[in-house]
């Protein structure tokens, strides 16, 4: 048997599709390896979000090559679709698959009997993006990723996924329920609803997402959501009013603002005001006052002044999210942010960020603390560290307590007792 391993890197997006991909490796033969195992095929799933993600793919090839020098490497995803021909020149890799043709690494790693002279190059042109590469991960006990929708429409001023992933599309509703209930078979009580822009999903049947939302939550088995990201402008009083009513849909929204400077946000081509953004957060709370909001945040674009960066620190402080993902701006080639003028040092840049993560941990933490002293309902996982294993709450606060193995992979009640240094509440298991 050929072994092979898998390498991820970036979003829930690419977890699902590598693991669909594994799964059609194994059930033609291969025997799949850790990820730092001896292989003779080592597959890459990519991302492009930003330079270092680039860089990152490209020092795992070289180390993959240096590992395994008779390993035959494919790179797919988003740095492949967006550079083919930067990682075909990069010494050890043999296969490179745009993500159209991602669903056909196997057919064509299959076809290949090891290492090639010349890194072979395969559907890498934008305009061929448009097949829908169904997936979902499976593998962990208690949660999987299911992709519901790719690509995405709105082209804003920085980001790359339009070029990388095209246009929007979705599977039809009753595709989705029915990886639903095979993902229930298999045991995993938690879904994580994934994709580029799941909000818009529909685009290509002609469906909602709301409806699919009410269609998965019909499907037995599974106990709890989670949508995985979602755009403030899609994020509707409908969908809202539903997941609070559900009991399988969880509090916990992850919404990106990018800006808390309308004049930022426009130039980001973004489509939504800052005002828009806090009705929306306003409304969430209105249903659902304990849920767990995220909120993703860029420092530094092009034009950001002190006085731009300094409403989004006070606009942030004031919104009191349950944590922020703070990015400081990567140019991209082939944006149209490339091209703008007033760029902010590099320095400033990193100060910024670092002034929001100080933030983002001392509200992470008075959401954590907020809640000591009440109970809970975590789906406790497999990982076991120092005696203890850990689990979400529904409004994702981390928890931790004595491992229990016949915990594991069930809802429990739980005491929430003490926050520590890394924002991990221990608890009692009732």
């Amino acid at each position: 048997m050929r072994r092979v391993s898998f390498h991820t890197l970036g979003c829930k997006l690419n977890f699902s599709e590598t693991s669909a991909l594994a799964r059609e490796f194994e059930a033609g033969g291969f025997c799949r390896v850790a990820s730092g195992a001896p292989a003779d095929i080592c597959v890459i799933n990519s991302c492009s979000v930003t330079e270092h993600a680039d860089k990152k793919c490209r020092n795992l090839i070289r180390r993959l090559h240096r590992l395994n020098p008779r390993a035959l490497i494919a790179v797919t995803g988003c740095y492949a679709q967006l550079r083919p021909d930067e990682i075909a020149a990069i010494e050890g890799v043999d296969l490179v698959l745009g993500n159209n043709d991602k669903g056909d690494l196997f057919n064509r790693v299959s076809a290949l009997s090891g290492k090639v002279p010349q890194a072979l190059v395969y559907s890498c042109e934008t305009e061929e993006l448009t097949r829908f590469f169904a997936s979902f991960s499976s593998g962990d006990r208690t949660r999987a990723f299911l992709k519901v929708q790719d690509g995405c429409d709105y082209k804003c001023a920085y980001c790359t996924i339009h070029y990388a992933r095209g246009s929007s599309r979705n599977a039809p509703i009753a595709v989705l329920v029915d990886e639903a209930r095979e993902i229930a078979a298999a045991g995993q009580k938690e879904i994580v609803i994934t994709g580029v822009n799941t909000g818009d999903f529909g685009r290509t049947t002609g469906e909602r997402f709301i409806d699919l939302l009410r269609a998965l939550d019909r499907v037995e088995g599974i106990e709890r959501y989670r949508i995985s990201s979602i755009e403030p402008n899609l994020l509707t009083d409908e969908i809202i009013e539903f997941c609070a009513k559900s009991s399988k849909f969880q509090p916990h929204f992850h919404i990106p603002i990018q800006s808390g400077s309308d004049p930022v946000l426009k130039r980001m081509r973004r489509r939504y005001t800052t005002a828009m953004f806090a009705a929306r957060i306003e409304k969430v709370r209105e249903w659902m006052p304990d849920a767990f909001i995220g909120i993703d945040v860029i420092v530094g674009f092009p034009g950001e002044t002190d006085e731009d960066f300094g409403r989004t620190r006070s606009f942030l402080e004031e919104l009191a999210p349950a944590y922020l993902h703070v990015f400081p701006f990567s140019e991209r080639p082939g944006t149209p942010a490339v091209d703008f003028p007033d760029k902010v040092p590099a320095q400033v840049a990193a100060a910024r960020a670092a002034e929001l993560g100080e933030l983002c941990r001392r509200l992470h933490r008075s959401f954590c603390e907020r809640h000591l002293g009440t109970r809970a309902e975590l789906l406790f996982e497999s990982s076991v560290k120092g005696g203890m294993m850990f689990g979400f709450t529904g409004n994702y606060i981390k928890v931790k307590a004595k491992y229990d193995r016949t915990k594991v992979n069930v809802i429990s009640t739980v005491e929430l007792n003490e926050v520590d240094e890394h924002c991990d509440v221990s608890a009692t298991v009732l």
